[in-house]
C-alpha cells in the first residue's frame, strides 16, 4: 500500500474501501472465477487495481467500476497498457433496486462481439454494495454465469444458508432459487487494509439456467420473498393476510395453504425456495382471478 501513500490516497469508509493484500487469495478469487479466454468480467471495486491485473490477462474483457475519483485515477495509470479493460467511473447502482443502465449497456456490446463470450462477476466487493449487486444482478436479464466475490462472512453464511437456519432469510431464498452458492474461503481482517471490523470470505455462486426458468416471473417471486420474510418469526398466513389484504379474504388464504399442505403455523424461514416457489404461484393465481 506504499503506492497509496506515495500519491497521498488514503482509504475511505464511506466507499467500503478494504484492500485485499494477500496476493495468494487475490490469485485464489481469480482460480475460482475458472476465467476462460472468451469470458467478459465485470468487476465492481477497481480500487488499485490489483485482482483488475491479474485478471485481465486470462479474458476476452474487464469492464471494472469504481466510484472514488482518486482510486480510478490511481487505477488507469496502474492498468494503461491492459487494452481489453475498461475503467468507468460512478457508481454501478442507479439507485437500491436497479443496476446502472449504461453499465448494461456496455456489458452487453461486449458480450455480443461473439456468442461464445460469458459474463462473470470477479470482485472483492466493498461490503455496503454487495447485497444490493448481487440481488439486483439475478433480477436483471444480463445476469451473470458466476459470481465470485469477497463480503462479509455473515453475507456469506446468509447466502448458502439452510431453512430452518439462524442466517436463512429473503437473500437465501433469492439467491438459491437461480444459483448454487457455497463458501470458498474464510478471511481474517489481517488480509485486509485498513483492517475490518468482520471477518471476510470469498463466496462462489453458480448460476442453474434451469433453475432459473422454472422460477418464471422473477419480479414477483423477488417481492413475495422480500414480503414474506420481513418479520420472519411471524407465522407465514399472518404476513401472507397482511400482503394479500386488498385482493384474498382470509378463507381464501387458509385454502390454498391447506391445499399445498402448509400447517397455519409455518414460517416462512422453514421453507425451501421450493416450496415458498409453489405457494408464491398459487397465492399470485388466485389474486389475479379474483381481480374484477
Amino acid at each position: 500500500m506504499k503506492r497509496l501513500g506515495d500519491v497521498g490516497i488514503h482509504p475511505k469508509s464511506k466507499h467500503g474501501q478494504n484492500f485485499l493484500i494477500d496476493l495468494n487469495l487475490l490469485e485464489m478469487i481469480a482460480e475460482t472465477a475458472q476465467l476462460e479466454p472468451t469470458d467478459v468480467v465485470l468487476e465492481v471495486g477497481t480500487g488499485t487495481g490489483s485482482l483488475t491485473a491479474l485478471v485481465a490477462p486470462q479474458v476476452a474483457e474487464v469492464v471494472t467500476v469504481e466510484v472514488d475519483p482518486q482510486m480510478h485515477q490511481l487505477a488507469s495509470e496502474e492498468l494503461i497498457e491492459r487494452e481489453n479493460v475498461s475503467l468507468r467511473l460512478h457508481d454501478a447502482l442507479a439507485g437500491k433496486h436497479q443496476i446502472d443502465p449504461g453499465l448494461l449497456e456496455e456489458l452487453a456490446a461486449k458480450l455480443a462481439v461473439d456468442p461464445r463470450r460469458k459474463l462473470k462477476l470477479v470482485a472483492n466487493l466493498p461490503y455496503h454494495i454487495a447485497t444490493p449487486l448481487i440481488s439486483n444482478l439475478l433480477l436483471c436479464p444480463l445476469v451473470p454465469v458466476s459470481m465470485t466475490v469477497t463480503i462479509q462472512k455473515e453475507l456469506a453464511e446468509r447466502i448458502c444458508a439452510a431453512p430452518s437456519t439462524r442466517d436463512y432469510s429473503a437473500l437465501s431464498v433469492w439467491v438459491q432459487c437461480q444459483c448454487d452458492a457455497r463458501i470458498v474461503r474464510a478471511m481474517a481482517p489481517s488480509v485486509f487494509w485498513p483492517r475490518p471490523k468482520v471477518d471476510s470470505a470469498i463466496v462462489h455462486i453458480s448460476l442453474v439456467p434451469e433453475r432459473r426458468a422454472v422460477v418464471g416471473d422473477l419480479s414477483a417471486f423477488h417481492r413475495f420473498v422480500r414480503t414474506v420474510f420481513l418479520q420472519r418469526r411471524k407465522f407465514l398466513r399472518s404476513a401472507l393476510v397482511n400482503a394479500f389484504k386488498e385482493s384474498l379474504t382470509k378463507p381464501q388464504i387458509d385454502e390454498i395453504l391447506g391445499k399445498l399442505g402448509f400447517h397455519e403455523s409455518c414460517r416462512a424461514e422453514e421453507l425451501p425456495w421450493q416450496d415458498l416457489l409453489r405457494l408464491s404461484n398459487a397465492l399470485q393465481e388466485a389474486a389475479g382471478r379474483a381481480r374484477p
